[in-house]
């Protein structure tokens, strides 16, 4: 398979929203969790609280890692995706991805809600594993 085809078969697996396990760092420490990711408009997305720790990591190291777990014909699979994480503070783009996240008035009074931080996701590899092979993409 080709490099293209193998980003478009693992981004065919992404939907507007899913649970992923997001790794950030912490010192020496890698520090995992469940988030949902938003996948809109081809990119990846995490809407959480500003005093988050993962914010806090994510300030002092932007490199993170999420994990997308799935099957393929009833095998367990998942797709590993590096990459650098951006805290996004253009008003338009936060307003944008709250529109479109059916969750966000659960969480937020608005899009100026001092505790909103819209974070994206920009990979640079994908690593596609099932129980019979291992596909890895830099991106």
């Amino acid at each position: 398979m080709s490099e293209i085809s193998d980003i478009k078969e693992a981004w065919s697996h992404f939907r507007d929203f899913q649970h992923v396990f997001l790794a950030t760092v912490e010192g020496d420490h890698p520090r995992v969790r469940p988030v949902t990711l938003v996948y809109f408009e081809n990119r990846f997305w995490i809407t959480t609280g500003t005093k988050s720790a993962k914010v806090k990591q994510i300030k002092n190291k932007p490199k993170v890692e999420f994990c997308l777990l799935f099957k393929e014909k009833d095998m367990d699979c998942c797709l590993r995706v590096a990459g650098l994480a951006k805290i996004i503070r253009d008003r338009e783009t936060k307003a944008k991805i709250a529109r479109h996240c059916d969750f966000f008035s659960k969480r937020w009074k608005d899009i100026d809600d001092p505790d909103y931080t819209l974070l994206e996701m920009c990979p640079t590899e994908i690593e596609h594993v099932t129980p019979k092979k291992t596909t890895h993409t830099k991106i």
